[in-house]
């Protein structure tokens, strides 16, 4: 796999695992992550699996995860 970058075709990364949520509908409307080799995260729009990925280190991930966890995120929710 060429070095992940932001922007990078998910397609690309090849041998990662992507995975979604179990709280996505059916009509695929959500985000999949994917654990890189290196510890980082990549994120796609399940829609477009072939489009570009973003990536995010562990403690930015993890930074994210416990502010949604932690509800900072609510007003976003329709």
């Amino acid at each position: 796999m060429n070095q992940p970058y932001n922007g990078m075709s998910a397609a690309q990364m090849d041998g990662v695992v992507w995975r979604k949520s179990h709280f996505s509908n059916p009509s695929g409307n959500c985000v999949e992550l994917a654990e890189l080799p290196d510890g980082r995260v990549a994120m796609r729009n399940s829609r477009d699996p072939e489009g570009p990925a973003l990536v995010y280190s562990r403690r930015d991930t993890d930074a994210f995860v416990r502010a949604v966890k932690g509800g900072e995120f609510d007003d976003l929710i329709a």
